[in-house]
């Protein structure tokens, strides 16, 4: 015997409210809770290799998907500025700092990547794959290295 979707999706309720009412318990259904606030991101203030007229989302944005094809957190390149105070109760960021050489050596690879992308790619009849930070770090804050499959006998 099957029973339809619709016939269990219709049930399942049911059997839910007469088991606790069967149980001497009342439900409590919770009110459905309001989406967070969107985090505001302010405009950067110290852009030396991105486009100067991105927004604080746009650099957010870029900044995410560094850091996933990077395995990294912010806190790789930027320092903690313990002015500002999060709602965990941790310090934030400052974003403009360049005391972290990491930081530095994100914008040297940044060019590296433009560049090959640019000069390299571009030039390849029927690529169209551009290079990005994952192409080499895949998840990895530093690439491993590349070992080649030991060659086959013949």
């Amino acid at each position: 015997m099957r029973i339809s979707r619709f016939a269990l999706a219709a049930v399942a309720p049911v059997a839910v409210v007469s088991l606790s009412l069967f149980a001497g318990r009342s439900l409590v259904f919770a009110a459905p809770q309001a989406a967070p606030p969107p985090h505001e991101h302010p405009a950067p203030t110290n852009l030396k290799v991105l486009p100067r007229n991105l927004s604080g989302e746009q650099v957010q944005e870029i900044m995410e998907k560094w850091q996933g094809e990077l395995g990294t957190r912010c806190k790789s390149c930027h320092t903690p500025d313990p002015k500002k105070i999060g709602a965990d109760g941790k310090p934030g960021f400052n974003y403009a700092d360049d005391s972290k050489e990491e930081k530095e050596t994100a914008r040297k690879m940044y060019k590296m990547v433009q560049e090959i992308n640019a000069n390299t790619i571009s030039k390849v009849n029927g690529s169209g794959m551009e290079v990005t930070c994952g192409t080499c770090h895949r998840g990895h804050f530093g690439p491993e290295p590349f070992e080649a499959p030991p060659a086959e006998k013949k």
